[in-house]
């Protein structure tokens, strides 16, 4: 089985910051594109941020400019920097992986991370 470990979650404040951090295994972490999902209560799984099969980087509207995504191939993380918290950012946020072409037929998900900003 693939293990995703998701790390850095918490309660902030509106305006304040968190970075969460996603580790796994170096065999899938090289053949996966990687990336960031969140869930709110009695809401759909929604993208927050991911690495494309080409590199560059896709982030959902409501966190563009405020979020970003990066990786440390040396340490097997990804990152998920977000800035400038808002209350609608609460949710549980999952590290999320995804079998890059040509097979494209695995994904994986971690177990998540709380992250809540209080009004």
């Amino acid at each position: 089985q693939v293990q995703l470990v998701e790390s850095g979650g918490g309660l902030v404040q509106p305006g304040e910051s968190l970075r969460l951090s996603c580790v796994a295994p170096k065999s899938i972490f090289s053949v996966y594109a990687m990336g960031w999902y969140r869930q709110a209560p009695g809401k759909q799984r929604e993208l927050v941020a991911m690495f494309t099969s080409g590199g560059s980087t896709n982030y959902a509207e409501d966190v563009k400019g405020r979020f970003a995504i990066s990786r440390d191939n040396a340490k097997n993380t990804v990152y998920l920097q977000m800035n400038s918290l808002k209350p609608e950012d609460t949710a549980v946020y999952y590290c999320y992986a995804r079998e890059l072409p040509p097979r494209a037929q695995y994904q994986y998900w971690g177990r998540g991370t709380q992250v809540s900003v209080s009004s």
